[in-house]
Protein backbone atom coordinates (compact mmCIF):
# COMPACT_ATOMS: atom_id res chain seq x y z
CA UNK A 1 0.00 0.00 0.00
CA UNK A 2 1.61 3.38 -1.12
CA UNK A 3 2.37 5.57 2.35
CA UNK A 4 -0.37 9.10 2.02
CA UNK A 5 1.48 12.63 2.68
CA UNK A 6 0.43 15.66 3.89
CA UNK A 7 -0.07 18.47 0.99
CA UNK A 8 3.68 20.85 1.09
CA UNK A 9 2.64 24.36 1.94
CA UNK A 10 3.21 26.74 -1.04
CA UNK A 11 6.48 28.14 -0.08
CA UNK A 12 5.49 32.26 -2.19
CA UNK A 13 2.19 31.77 0.02
CA UNK A 14 3.89 31.07 3.48
CA UNK A 15 6.57 33.27 3.47
CA UNK A 16 4.20 36.59 2.17
CA UNK A 17 1.61 35.52 5.43
CA UNK A 18 4.27 34.84 8.07
CA UNK A 19 6.76 37.78 7.04
CA UNK A 20 8.81 38.12 9.82
CA UNK A 21 8.86 41.80 11.41
CA UNK A 22 11.50 44.34 11.91
CA UNK A 23 12.07 44.79 16.07
CA UNK A 24 9.70 46.96 17.36
CA UNK A 25 11.20 49.99 19.18
CA UNK A 26 11.05 50.52 23.06
CA UNK A 27 9.10 53.93 22.18
CA UNK A 28 6.30 52.36 21.01
CA UNK A 29 2.74 53.14 22.74
CA UNK A 30 0.75 49.88 22.59
CA UNK A 31 -3.45 50.34 21.75
CA UNK A 32 -5.13 50.11 25.01
CA UNK A 33 -8.61 51.57 25.83
CA UNK A 34 -10.33 52.62 28.86
CA UNK A 35 -11.25 49.98 30.81
CA UNK A 36 -15.22 49.73 32.67
CA UNK A 37 -14.57 47.22 34.76
CA UNK A 38 -13.40 49.71 37.49
CA UNK A 39 -15.02 53.30 37.83
CA UNK A 40 -13.91 55.86 35.32
CA UNK A 41 -14.07 59.74 35.65
CA UNK A 42 -14.42 61.99 32.56
CA UNK A 43 -10.89 62.94 32.81
CA UNK A 44 -9.60 59.85 33.30
CA UNK A 45 -11.55 59.02 30.13
CA UNK A 46 -10.12 61.59 28.17
CA UNK A 47 -6.72 60.68 29.32
CA UNK A 48 -7.33 57.00 27.58
CA UNK A 49 -8.44 58.65 24.10
CA UNK A 50 -4.60 58.91 23.38
CA UNK A 51 -4.48 55.26 22.86
CA UNK A 52 -7.40 54.22 21.27
CA UNK A 53 -6.56 54.94 17.97
CA UNK A 54 -8.20 56.77 14.99
CA UNK A 55 -9.77 60.35 15.92
CA UNK A 56 -9.67 59.38 19.57
CA UNK A 57 -5.90 59.79 19.45
CA UNK A 58 -6.18 63.07 17.19
CA UNK A 59 -8.09 64.38 19.94
CA UNK A 60 -6.21 63.16 22.74
CA UNK A 61 -2.92 65.34 20.65
CA UNK A 62 -5.57 68.68 20.79
CA UNK A 63 -5.95 68.29 24.52
CA UNK A 64 -2.21 68.10 25.22
CA UNK A 65 -1.75 70.94 22.78
CA UNK A 66 -4.45 73.22 24.68
CA UNK A 67 -3.07 72.34 28.00
CA UNK A 68 0.19 73.47 26.60
CA UNK A 69 -1.02 76.30 25.09
CA UNK A 70 -2.96 76.99 28.70
CA UNK A 71 0.35 76.32 30.41
CA UNK A 72 3.18 78.42 28.64
CA UNK A 73 4.56 81.25 29.77
CA UNK A 74 7.36 83.26 29.13
CA UNK A 75 9.44 82.89 31.85
CA UNK A 76 9.40 79.04 30.60
CA UNK A 77 11.92 80.41 27.78
CA UNK A 78 15.50 81.83 28.20
CA UNK A 79 16.55 84.96 28.01
CA UNK A 80 18.14 85.84 24.65
CA UNK A 81 20.68 88.30 23.78
CA UNK A 82 18.42 91.11 22.11
CA UNK A 83 15.22 90.84 24.53
CA UNK A 84 13.79 94.14 24.99
CA UNK A 85 14.12 95.77 28.21
CA UNK A 86 10.74 95.64 29.52
CA UNK A 87 10.53 92.13 29.26
CA UNK A 88 14.17 91.26 31.36
CA UNK A 89 12.09 90.77 35.08
CA UNK A 90 10.87 87.01 35.94
CA UNK A 91 8.08 88.92 37.51
CA UNK A 92 6.94 90.10 34.10
CA UNK A 93 8.12 87.36 31.95
CA UNK A 94 5.69 85.53 34.31
CA UNK A 95 2.39 87.13 33.25
CA UNK A 96 3.37 86.60 29.67
CA UNK A 97 0.92 84.35 27.87
CA UNK A 98 0.07 82.27 25.21
CA UNK A 99 -2.48 84.10 23.18
CA UNK A 100 -5.21 82.09 21.79
CA UNK A 101 -6.84 82.94 18.77
CA UNK A 102 -10.09 81.18 18.71
CA UNK A 103 -12.12 80.95 15.50
CA UNK A 104 -16.16 79.11 14.87
CA UNK A 105 -18.26 79.42 12.01
CA UNK A 106 -21.90 80.39 12.74
CA UNK A 107 -23.73 77.12 13.02
CA UNK A 108 -21.79 76.46 16.20
CA UNK A 109 -23.87 79.52 17.90
CA UNK A 110 -26.49 78.41 17.04
CA UNK A 111 -26.22 75.00 18.48
CA UNK A 112 -25.30 74.83 21.91
CA UNK A 113 -21.40 75.03 21.51
CA UNK A 114 -22.49 78.75 21.96
CA UNK A 115 -22.74 78.45 25.92
CA UNK A 116 -19.19 76.57 25.81
CA UNK A 117 -17.92 79.63 23.89
CA UNK A 118 -19.49 82.06 26.37
CA UNK A 119 -17.77 80.17 28.95
CA UNK A 120 -14.29 80.84 27.41
CA UNK A 121 -14.80 84.50 26.65
CA UNK A 122 -16.11 84.77 29.82
CA UNK A 123 -13.17 83.54 31.70
CA UNK A 124 -10.68 85.24 29.87
CA UNK A 125 -9.46 82.05 28.28
CA UNK A 126 -8.88 83.71 24.28
CA UNK A 127 -6.99 86.57 23.49
CA UNK A 128 -9.48 86.92 20.29
CA UNK A 129 -12.32 85.77 18.36
CA UNK A 130 -12.78 85.55 14.53
CA UNK A 131 -16.40 84.43 13.44
CA UNK A 132 -18.63 84.85 10.44
CA UNK A 133 -21.76 87.08 10.23
CA UNK A 134 -24.06 84.20 11.34
CA UNK A 135 -21.71 83.64 14.29
CA UNK A 136 -22.37 87.29 15.84
CA UNK A 137 -25.89 87.70 14.84
CA UNK A 138 -27.35 83.81 16.33
CA UNK A 139 -26.23 85.00 19.48
CA UNK A 140 -28.02 88.39 19.87
CA UNK A 141 -30.90 86.83 18.20
CA UNK A 142 -30.95 83.66 21.39
CA UNK A 143 -30.91 86.47 23.64
CA UNK A 144 -34.45 87.81 21.79
CA UNK A 145 -35.86 84.34 21.17
CA UNK A 146 -34.86 80.31 21.50
CA UNK A 147 -33.67 78.08 18.95
CA UNK A 148 -35.38 74.82 18.86
CA UNK A 149 -34.30 70.81 18.64
CA UNK A 150 -36.07 69.65 15.25
CA UNK A 151 -34.90 67.53 12.39
CA UNK A 152 -32.98 67.29 9.70
CA UNK A 153 -35.42 65.50 7.29
CA UNK A 154 -38.52 67.88 7.89
CA UNK A 155 -40.06 69.67 4.78
CA UNK A 156 -38.42 72.94 3.26
CA UNK A 157 -41.38 74.21 1.36
CA UNK A 158 -43.44 73.62 4.66
CA UNK A 159 -41.51 75.09 7.11
CA UNK A 160 -41.08 78.46 4.61
CA UNK A 161 -44.90 78.41 4.31
CA UNK A 162 -45.04 78.21 8.40
CA UNK A 163 -41.93 81.14 9.00
CA UNK A 164 -39.44 78.39 10.43
CA UNK A 165 -35.87 78.43 9.73
CA UNK A 166 -34.24 75.14 9.43
CA UNK A 167 -30.20 74.78 10.36
CA UNK A 168 -29.38 71.35 10.44
CA UNK A 169 -31.61 70.12 13.07
CA UNK A 170 -32.21 73.56 14.54
CA UNK A 171 -35.47 75.31 14.15
CA UNK A 172 -35.14 78.96 14.22
CA UNK A 173 -38.66 81.34 14.44
CA UNK A 174 -38.49 83.79 11.73
CA UNK A 175 -40.19 86.03 13.95
CA UNK A 176 -36.58 85.82 16.24
CA UNK A 177 -34.89 87.56 13.20
CA UNK A 178 -38.31 90.44 13.22
CA UNK A 179 -36.99 91.28 16.73
CA UNK A 180 -33.69 90.75 15.67
CA UNK A 181 -34.34 93.78 13.74
CA UNK A 182 -36.33 96.34 15.98
CA UNK A 183 -33.48 95.90 18.25
CA UNK A 184 -30.48 96.80 15.65
CA UNK A 185 -32.20 99.59 13.79
CA UNK A 186 -32.26 102.23 16.52
CA UNK A 187 -28.47 101.13 17.36
CA UNK A 188 -27.56 101.74 13.89
CA UNK A 189 -29.26 104.85 13.82
CA UNK A 190 -27.70 106.11 16.71
CA UNK A 191 -24.11 104.65 15.21
CA UNK A 192 -24.47 106.79 12.36
CA UNK A 193 -25.59 110.12 14.16
CA UNK A 194 -22.10 109.53 16.05
CA UNK A 195 -20.10 108.58 12.42
CA UNK A 196 -21.70 112.28 11.57
CA UNK A 197 -21.07 114.18 14.65
CA UNK A 198 -17.42 112.83 16.07
CA UNK A 199 -16.16 111.18 12.41
CA UNK A 200 -16.24 108.10 14.51
CA UNK A 201 -14.80 105.41 12.19
CA UNK A 202 -16.75 101.88 12.69
CA UNK A 203 -14.93 98.69 11.98
CA UNK A 204 -16.92 94.89 12.09
CA UNK A 205 -15.48 94.46 15.79
CA UNK A 206 -16.13 98.12 16.77
CA UNK A 207 -19.80 97.26 15.45
CA UNK A 208 -19.66 93.73 17.68
CA UNK A 209 -18.36 95.63 20.52
CA UNK A 210 -21.01 98.28 20.78
CA UNK A 211 -23.94 95.43 20.45
CA UNK A 212 -22.21 93.54 23.15
CA UNK A 213 -22.48 96.44 24.99
CA UNK A 214 -26.22 96.99 23.94
CA UNK A 215 -27.34 93.69 24.68
CA UNK A 216 -26.63 94.11 28.47
CA UNK A 217 -27.01 90.11 28.63
CA UNK A 218 -25.17 87.77 30.78
CA UNK A 219 -26.41 84.87 28.08
CA UNK A 220 -24.33 86.79 25.04
CA UNK A 221 -20.96 85.98 23.99
CA UNK A 222 -20.01 89.37 22.99
CA UNK A 223 -21.83 90.95 26.19
CA UNK A 224 -18.84 89.11 28.11
CA UNK A 225 -16.57 89.74 24.87
CA UNK A 226 -17.24 93.52 25.26
CA UNK A 227 -17.01 93.59 29.55
CA UNK A 228 -13.31 91.46 29.38
CA UNK A 229 -11.98 93.66 25.79
CA UNK A 230 -12.10 90.46 23.96
CA UNK A 231 -11.98 91.28 20.09
CA UNK A 232 -13.97 89.69 18.20
CA UNK A 233 -13.51 90.04 14.12
CA UNK A 234 -15.98 88.97 11.96
CA UNK A 235 -14.40 89.77 7.70
CA UNK A 236 -17.52 88.94 6.09
CA UNK A 237 -20.02 90.86 8.81
CA UNK A 238 -22.59 91.55 5.76
CA UNK A 239 -22.82 87.76 5.06
CA UNK A 240 -26.27 87.32 7.03
CA UNK A 241 -28.61 88.73 8.49
CA UNK A 242 -26.90 91.62 10.22
CA UNK A 243 -26.00 92.28 6.32
CA UNK A 244 -29.74 92.14 5.36
CA UNK A 245 -30.29 94.60 8.14
CA UNK A 246 -27.75 96.76 7.03
CA UNK A 247 -29.21 96.59 3.82
CA UNK A 248 -32.96 98.04 5.05
CA UNK A 249 -30.95 100.52 6.97
CA UNK A 250 -29.18 101.88 3.93
CA UNK A 251 -32.50 102.67 2.35
CA UNK A 252 -34.02 104.15 5.80
CA UNK A 253 -31.04 106.38 6.88
CA UNK A 254 -28.18 105.92 4.51
CA UNK A 255 -24.28 106.78 4.97
CA UNK A 256 -23.21 104.04 7.64
CA UNK A 257 -19.76 103.24 6.44
CA UNK A 258 -17.62 100.34 7.72
CA UNK A 259 -13.81 99.59 7.44
CA UNK A 260 -12.17 96.41 7.05
CA UNK A 261 -8.93 97.75 7.08
CA UNK A 262 -8.34 98.73 10.69
CA UNK A 263 -9.55 94.98 11.66
CA UNK A 264 -7.42 93.36 9.51
CA UNK A 265 -4.53 95.27 10.64
CA UNK A 266 -5.51 95.04 14.58
CA UNK A 267 -6.16 91.15 14.18
CA UNK A 268 -2.33 91.17 12.27
CA UNK A 269 -0.70 93.49 14.73
CA UNK A 270 -1.99 91.02 17.82
CA UNK A 271 -0.47 88.12 15.97
CA UNK A 272 2.93 89.94 15.25
CA UNK A 273 2.89 90.87 18.84
CA UNK A 274 2.01 87.49 20.57
CA UNK A 275 5.42 86.07 21.78
CA UNK A 276 3.72 82.84 21.44
CA UNK A 277 0.67 81.89 19.58
CA UNK A 278 -2.14 79.13 19.72
CA UNK A 279 -4.91 78.97 16.98
CA UNK A 280 -8.44 76.76 17.79
CA UNK A 281 -10.52 76.37 14.96
CA UNK A 282 -13.83 75.05 14.68
CA UNK A 283 -14.74 74.28 11.48
CA UNK A 284 -13.80 76.54 8.03
CA UNK A 285 -13.98 78.90 5.77
CA UNK A 286 -13.19 82.66 6.15
CA UNK A 287 -12.92 82.10 10.27
CA UNK A 288 -10.26 79.57 10.03
CA UNK A 289 -8.02 80.97 6.64
CA UNK A 290 -8.57 84.67 8.91
CA UNK A 291 -6.44 83.32 11.74
CA UNK A 292 -4.03 81.50 9.82
CA UNK A 293 -3.50 84.40 7.28
CA UNK A 294 -2.87 86.25 10.33
CA UNK A 295 -0.44 84.02 12.03
CA UNK A 296 2.10 84.24 8.42
CA UNK A 297 2.43 87.95 9.76
CA UNK A 298 4.21 86.31 12.91
CA UNK A 299 5.94 83.61 10.84
CA UNK A 300 3.65 80.82 12.21
CA UNK A 301 1.66 79.65 14.63
CA UNK A 302 3.72 77.85 17.66
CA UNK A 303 0.31 75.55 18.59
CA UNK A 304 -2.60 74.78 16.54
CA UNK A 305 -5.81 72.74 16.56
CA UNK A 306 -8.27 72.49 14.28
CA UNK A 307 -11.46 70.90 14.51
CA UNK A 308 -13.71 70.22 11.52
CA UNK A 309 -14.69 67.67 8.38
CA UNK A 310 -13.84 69.32 5.90
CA UNK A 311 -11.35 66.80 3.56
CA UNK A 312 -8.31 68.00 1.29
CA UNK A 313 -8.91 66.43 -1.90
CA UNK A 314 -10.41 69.50 -3.08
CA UNK A 315 -7.76 71.71 -2.62
CA UNK A 316 -9.75 73.64 -0.02
CA UNK A 317 -8.63 75.83 2.66
CA UNK A 318 -11.64 74.84 4.81
CA UNK A 319 -10.44 70.76 4.47
CA UNK A 320 -6.51 71.73 4.55
CA UNK A 321 -4.38 69.37 7.12
CA UNK A 322 -2.01 71.34 9.07
CA UNK A 323 1.06 70.47 7.11
CA UNK A 324 -0.71 72.55 4.18
CA UNK A 325 -0.18 75.73 6.50
CA UNK A 326 3.47 75.02 7.35
CA UNK A 327 4.28 75.50 3.86
CA UNK A 328 2.89 78.94 3.10
CA UNK A 329 4.37 79.99 6.50
CA UNK A 330 0.86 79.65 9.22
CA UNK A 331 2.29 77.14 11.19
CA UNK A 332 5.70 77.00 12.11
CA UNK A 333 7.61 73.94 11.30
CA UNK A 334 8.17 71.78 14.16
CA UNK A 335 5.73 73.01 16.16
CA UNK A 336 2.81 71.40 17.68
CA UNK A 337 -0.48 70.76 15.75
CA UNK A 338 -2.94 68.74 14.87
CA UNK A 339 -6.50 68.29 12.88
CA UNK A 340 -9.11 66.24 14.44
CA UNK A 341 -11.86 65.08 11.59
CA UNK A 342 -14.69 65.66 13.32
CA UNK A 343 -18.22 67.69 13.72
CA UNK A 344 -17.22 69.99 16.85
CA UNK A 345 -20.58 69.77 18.33
CA UNK A 346 -18.95 65.97 19.36
CA UNK A 347 -15.47 66.91 20.35
CA UNK A 348 -14.91 70.70 21.46
CA UNK A 349 -16.90 70.29 24.75
CA UNK A 350 -14.57 67.16 25.65
CA UNK A 351 -11.74 69.08 24.67
CA UNK A 352 -12.73 72.13 27.08
CA UNK A 353 -13.97 69.91 29.34
CA UNK A 354 -10.22 68.20 29.69
CA UNK A 355 -8.31 71.54 29.64
CA UNK A 356 -10.03 75.21 30.06
CA UNK A 357 -12.74 73.71 32.76
CA UNK A 358 -9.62 72.34 34.96
CA UNK A 359 -9.02 75.47 35.79
CA UNK A 360 -5.03 76.50 36.40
Amino acid sequence: MASSSLPTIPSGASAAVLKQSDPVPESAVSVEGPDFDEPVSLQQLLESYTRIGFQANSLGKAIDIVNKMRKWRLSDEPIPEDESEEYLSEEVRAQIRCNIFLGYTSNLISSGLREIILYLVKHKHVKAIVTTAGGIEEDFIKCLGKTYLADFNLDGADLRKRGMNRIGNLIVPNDNYCKFEDWLTPILDQMLAEQKETGQVWSPSTIIRRLGKEINNEESVYYWAYKNDIPVFCPALTDGSLGDMIYFHSFKNPGLIIDIVSDIRALNELSRKSRKAGMIILGGGVCKHQIANAMLIRNGADYSVYINTGQEFDGSDSGARPDEAVSWGKIRAGSESVKVFADATLVFPLLVAATFAQGD
